[in-house]
């Protein structure tokens, strides 16, 4: 049932008036008589594991599927490599060709951008829907949408200011569960406890999706009792557990290593005529299996998973041959991939990554390279992380010629190194020896616009002080700790302890610091710490 809310023209002129955002921010601007769509969900349906697959854009039920292609707005919107050619500009342009463009094809378009992580692109296009209120009418999924996209692309503190900007007569339940996932996010236990008490007194707890959140947030942190206590709290408050509830808590149970609890827990599911093991359901209990050396058991799941995979979804054959790579077994992973390309036209870069990854962990290094070699040519664009896992086989065994090769055809095949390409090519030269050149590369690295949350590996670390020691090289060694200074890692007590470890570096962090303190501002640390790969839980239920 759709319960519809009248805003008033008063109203309008609050919102008008009072949310005032810089370009990148989307701002809350209506018309009269304009409508905000609500929806009550009885069951409320998230994923763990992967971006959103449910979307209801239910704002829009008057609109019929455009004849339009959207995919094609979308594919140039997505692999412009133009600074000049902004979505916006994008977006005029089919307009002034004649494209009238439903708010099903641009929601669709931000679904897609979201899917693939292009977040400040999803921003750009609600950006210009706000721009256009007479056209496109506001919801409280797309203000919870974008209130995550802001906290995506922002930071935090952005999310909050969106969030205090939006009047409290439009907030819902989709709205504080968009900045609860935020916080989750971030690990901002503090924040996300606060709220979800918040959501408890105001009634908006009575359903699965923020203790489903919430368990994930605990999850992060390797609190598993917290799961357990949730779900107490949820039977005692007559909460149904939905099938995400059952996921996250057999990846509780697996994860502190009892097989007992897991199998108990699933046959609770089992016995639970509202809920129906999917396809995530068995996944989780075979990397489980696998962790604890049930190997067989981890099997078996392996085989119901392949069941469960319905539709046209992709992600299914990824974790399938993902988990068949970690058990080693090569016949697996090659007869899930042909299934795989067999019932799809086209595999995405991801497909060839998980597939490429399985074999490398499976030691068959000839079929990893033949497989990239069959990617390059159909690939839709060069993904470096694909490309980084040969790499990270050559750095290990092969001579550092086959690696230098190797990336610089990367580059010539129209691929842009990431900061991971970057270091794994500074391990390469830290083991010839070329501390030098290996500091080069990780100066490169950090260079990248997407390095914000790179950190060097704590073992590159270990191996490049040592080498600077051993040299006597004390000049580069304070290069490097000033290096470390900009990545953020000497906030991290790990990495100062692993430092004052492994050499006398008291001296040099102390300069460090205060070269910090002097002349680089304290970072925010809501904004570092966002994840930009945090599971999408929410997003299904607020589209």
């Amino acid at each position: 049932m759709i319960v519809q809310s009248t805003i008033s023209p008063s109203t309008t002129h609050k919102l008008i008036s009072s949310l005032n955002f810089p370009h990148l921010y989307p701002s809350f601007t209506s018309y009269p008589n304009a409508r905000i769509h609500h929806h009550q969900c009885n069951k409320l349906s998230i994923n763990c594991s992967s971006i959103s697959n449910v979307h209801n854009y239910g704002t829009i039920d008057y609109e019929k599927k455009p004849i339009i292609k959207w995919s094609n707005i979308f594919k140039r919107i997505s692999t412009t490599n133009d600074p000049n050619l902004s979505v916006a500009v994008i977006l005029n342009q089919c307009e002034n060709r004649g494209k009238n463009i439903t708010k099903w094809e641009l929601c669709r378009i931000v679904k897609e951008l979201r899917k693939f992580g292009k977040y400040k692109l999803a921003l750009e296009v609600y950006q210009w829907m706000n721009n256009r209120i007479e056209r496109y009418r506001l919801s409280s999924s797309d203000t919870a949408i974008q209130l995550d996209l802001v906290a995506k692309v922002s930071g935090i503190a952005s999310a909050e200011d969106y969030f205090t900007r939006v009047p409290d007569t439009l907030k819902d339940k989709r709205i504080y569960g968009a900045l609860l996932n935020a916080y989750v996010g971030a690990k901002l236990r503090d924040k996300a406890e606060t709220l979800m008490e918040q959501m408890r007194n105001i009634g908006y707890a009575i359903f699965p999706l923020p203790y489903n959140v919430m368990m994930t947030l605990y999850m992060k942190l390797n609190e598993f009792d917290e799961v357990d206590r949730l779900v107490s709290e949820m039977k005692g408050k007559h909460v149904p557990l939905d099938l995400y509830t059952y996921n996250i808590w057999l990846s509780a149970c697996g994860s502190r290593g009892s097989v007992e609890a897991m199998e108990q827990v699933f046959e609770q599911m089992d016995a639970n005529p509202t809920v129906v093991p999917n396809w995530t359901t068995f996944s989780t209990m075979a990397t489980m299996y696998h962790k604890m050396g049930r190997l067989e058991k981890a099997e078996e799941c392996l085989r119901n998973l392949e069941t469960r995979i319905t539709g046209r979804d992709k992600m299914p054959y990824h974790y399938l041959i993902s988990l068949y790579g970690s058990l080693g077994n090569r016949d697996e992973v090659y007869r899930v991939w042909n299934v795989y390309k067999s019932a799809f036209p086209s595999i995405p870069n991801w497909g060839y990554h998980s597939v490429i990854s399985a074999l490398v962990r499976s030691g068959d290094i000839d079929g990893a390279e033949k497989l990239y070699e069959e990617w390059l040519p159909v690939k839709t664009s060069y993904d470096p992380r694909v490309g980084n896992l040969l790499m990270s086989w050559y750095v290990k065994v092969e001579p550092f010629e086959k690696l230098k090769r190797f990336f610089d055809r990367m580059i010539e095949t129209g691929g842009t190194p990431n900061a991971t390409s970057w270091e794994i090519l500074g391990e390469g030269h830290m083991k010839e020896g070329r501390i030098s050149e290996a500091f080069a590369c990780f100066k490169e690295a950090l260079s990248l616009e997407s390095a914000r949350n790179w950190r060097l590996k704590p073992s590159n670390v270990n191996v490049f002080i040592k080498l600077c020691d051993q040299d006597g090289n004390q000049a580069m060694k304070e290069d490097f700790v000033a290096l470390l200074t900009q990545m953020g890692c000497l906030q991290d007590k790990g990495y100062r302890s692993l430092l004052t470890e492994i050499s006398d570096t008291d001296t040099v962090l102390g300069n460090a610091e205060q070269a910090m303190s002097n002349c680089r501002p304290e970072p925010e640390n809501e904004i570092e710490a966002f994840e930009s790969n945090d599971p999408e839980m929410l997003l299904s239920v607020l589209e």
